[in-house]
């Protein structure tokens, strides 16, 4: 079983292989085409009683956390998703299979700032992050700054261009139930030149 760490050093994937992440390449090969990529990531938890609740790393008090494979960390898995998917990396089901135990209990901080560094090998940077989580409880606006400085710090970005909005289900559904939490991720990455900062339009 993997220790807290180990996402940072283990080979994503179930084969081991990480996807091709060079400058201008996408998966396929091919040219990838643009200054400026948009992605999108979403991730919906079952809450569960004896479990933490988790946003981006922070831990919120909750009579239930997230139900998951990994820490469940709803908003990390989103925002993973909306930067490889802007990248042309996959998605984290495919790079941390929940049937691999190697990802069992693991930090999903650590497994975003293994995403983050792909795209960063591919030549991306961040220009923008924008997410909505949408639960019951507990509420997100006291711990919001803390969740953003935690993003930015893991995806190596200043916290103005990050941003976490908390919103509920007016009562309706599994999330307006206290059952469930969704999170939705939207990242805009930028080509970054050798010196780091972004290429010109």
């Amino acid at each position: 079983m993997a220790s807290a760490a180990a996402p940072d050093q283990a080979q994503p994937g179930a084969e081991g292989r990480e996807p091709e992440a060079a400058a201008g390449q996408c998966r396929g090969g091919g040219a990838c085409g643009g200054a400026m990529r948009v992605g999108l990531g979403r991730d919906f938890h079952r809450l569960a009683k004896g479990r933490r609740f988790l946003l981006a790393g922070v831990e919120l008090p909750a009579r239930r956390g997230e139900l998951g494979h990994s820490d469940g960390d709803a908003l990390a898995h989103a925002v993973c998703d909306a930067i490889l998917g802007a990248a042309g990396l996959g998605d984290i089901g495919e790079l941390f299979p929940p049937s691999d135990p190697a990802w069992k209990d693991a930090d999903s901080m650590a497994l975003l700032r293994r995403v983050f560094s792909m795209a960063k090998a591919g030549g991306w940077r961040l220009a923008g992050l924008d997410c909505a989580v949408t639960c019951e409880e507990p509420k997100i606006l006291p711990f919001r700054a803390e969740i953003r400085r935690s993003l930015a710090l893991a995806l190596e970005a200043p916290v103005a261009i990050v941003f976490v909005k908390g919103k509920t289900a007016e009562g309706l559904g599994p999330i307006g139930k206290g059952k469930a939490v969704e999170a939705l991720a939207v990242c805009l990455l930028e080509r970054a030149r050798a010196d780091g900062r972004a290429e010109a339009q």
